[in-house]
């Protein structure tokens, strides 16, 4: 049985045929060199969601990254139960990454998935964006939720090469908190990636001109993949909160940052239905691109 995809909701003529999960075989060798990296707000799994629940996404969600031949998936919203779901569904993607509560399995994970034969994972880490990053659970300036991130130092085996990758979500509700935010992560980054290549993948709650992301971006140290890319497709906004946002008040707060140095060949935001279903109330990004 095939399933359905729509690119755009209510769109009669953009679909795309996707094969079920079961005896696919996905390789290492789709462009020598390209990296396939996306960031996904999965949405956390609450029953409040009903027929947006989890449970009725999943599989869904998991075809699509595989459909999609990612390499490096960095995540947010995602609870334990729901990590299990993901690594169960997707056996070939090794994974790093702690709940923001307690540096455990409580609370949601920003999650990096990697596909195993492609990169050795060398390094790994979480710090919180608080004043005190090394504390588990710790929340920062104003912010409504405990926030962190997640990195890994990986060496890709297609070529040797090294790069550092961060994955994190930031609140949603505090100003402040975002502002700061972005300043410790920078440092962070900085201090972890030295002089190798960087991908920043996440949910920054913020759109381009905020001041967080303006922040991330002064220096030149990271790029914006969607206004580098030669190739562009898909909507401009990220978030539509399961289709119920008004079109016009949808806004792009879904980013993928690579150091200035790589070449972006291409950057979507994927708006993708599968039958009727949306997979999140985020759109997936996916960039491909080759590092330095």
């Amino acid at each position: 049985m095939k399933k359905s995809f729509s690119f755009f909701p209510g769109s009669k003529g953009i679909f795309l045929l996707l094969p079920v999960l079961s005896g696919l075989v996905f390789s290492c060798n789709h462009k020598q060199e390209e990296i396939r990296v996306m960031t996904f707000n999965i949405r956390l799994d609450t029953p409040a969601d009903s027929m947006n629940n989890w449970k009725y996404r999943r599989e869904n969600a998991a075809r699509m990254i595989r459909f999609y031949d990612v390499d490096l998936l960095g995540t947010q919203e995602v609870l334990h139960n729901q990590l299990q779901d993901l690594l169960n569904l997707l056996p070939e993607y090794g994974y790093i990454g702690a709940g923001r509560k307690d540096g455990k399995t409580e609370g949601e994970y920003s999650a990096l998935f990697f596909r195993k034969c492609r990169f050795d994972l060398l390094k790994t880490g979480n710090f919180w964006l608080s004043q005190t990053p090394e504390v588990p659970g710790s929340m920062g300036w104003d912010a409504a939720c405990e926030r962190m991130v997640t990195w890994g130092i990986f060496k890709d085996r297609a070529n040797g090469k090294k790069f550092a990758a961060f994955n994190t979500h930031f609140d949603h509700m505090g100003k402040v908190a975002r502002l700061n935010s972005a300043l410790l992560l920078k440092d962070r980054i900085s201090q972890i990636a030295g002089n190798m290549p960087v991908i920043l993948t996440g949910d920054f709650n913020d759109t381009e001109s905020s001041e967080p992301i303006q922040k991330l971006l002064e220096g030149g140290k990271l790029k914006d993949t969607r206004r580098s890319a030669a190739l562009v497709y898909g909507p401009e906004w990220t978030f539509h909160g399961f289709g119920r946002v008004p079109l016009p008040e949808r806004e792009r707060i879904d980013f993928i940052f690579v150091s200035p140095s790589a070449e972006v060949n291409a950057c979507a935001s994927l708006a993708e239905v599968c039958d009727t279903l949306y997979l999140s109330d985020h759109n997936p990004v996916l960039a491909k691109v080759v590092l330095p």
